[in-house]
């Protein structure tokens, strides 16, 4: 009985990926026609249809939308894709030419010293990656200690102690690494901004004062919740409150 109904789990299951290939490949047709409303349509289909997230259908979902001359929805799938495929350069030159349509010019505050250091290696890989290689130390220093104990050569001995020590040591830096990916991977929240104008606010309050205003395909950072109101911060250092309806959380 529970090899039937695992038949029958696979075999929707195909089925539904022999859809969402036949809507993605129709899509992709529709947009080399220059129909691009109507392949949005068939991406969509396919995003609700099986749920599929990939790469790929977020790139041709935002170069549709970019064609189409939507600011916001272009750059906003353009980020779906990059986290993706984080480094892909088709994705980094395209959303470089949507974002060219935005109004807002938000400046970047550059890290320098050792935090710039820690960032860049931080994001060498992802936060599992970083535990999977601290583990691989652990493998390492275990099995020069071993053969360290069982050694009889004294030159020997003080190379693979040496060698122990090191992957002890490289086990704490990479377990730190993995952390500290994870804690930054935790609290980072972007949204892109969707309406055309939106006031931020002193405070979560319509009748509170106007800080600065931004326009949308702006990238924000997402920090607090109030109600209706989102508290966000821009790379320059900008905070205020956004209406929630006015960004889309990636």
């Amino acid at each position: 009985m529970k090899d039937i109904f695992f038949i029958i789990i696979l075999f929707v299951s195909s089925l539904a990926l022999a859809q969402s290939s036949a809507l993605f490949e129709q899509g992709n047709a529709l947009y080399n026609d220059g129909k691009y409303a109507e392949a949005l349509d068939k991406y969509t289909a396919v995003l609700e249809t099986s749920n599929k997230h990939s790469a790929a259908l977020y790139f041709n979902m935002a170069n549709a939308h970019y064609k189409s001359n939507h600011i916001a929805p272009s750059i906003y799938y353009y980020e779906k894709a990059k986290q993706l495929a984080p480094n892909d350069t088709d994705i980094e030159n395209n959303m470089a030419f949507a974002k060219n349509m935005t109004i807002d010019a938000i400046a970047v505050i550059p890290e320098v010293g050792l935090a710039k250091y820690v960032k860049n290696l931080t994001q060498k890989l992802s936060y599992n990656s970083w535990a999977k290689t601290a583990i691989g130390f652990v493998v390492l220093g275990v099995a020069l200690f071993l053969v360290y104990y069982f050694s009889q050569s004294t030159a020997i001995k003080r190379f693979l102690f040496t060698g122990s020590l090191v992957s002890a040591l490289l086990v704490f830096v990479t377990l730190g690494l993995a952390v500290h990916n994870y804690n930054v991977a935790k609290k980072d929240n972007p949204a892109i901004v969707f309406a055309v104008s939106s006031s931020i606010k002193t405070e979560p309050n319509p009748r509170s004062e106007e800080a600065f205003t931004l326009h949308e395909g702006t990238k924000v950072q997402i920090l607090d919740t109030l109600s209706d109101w989102n508290k966000i911060k821009l790379t320059d250092g900008k905070m205020g409150w956004i209406k929630k309806e006015d960004v889309k959380e990636l």
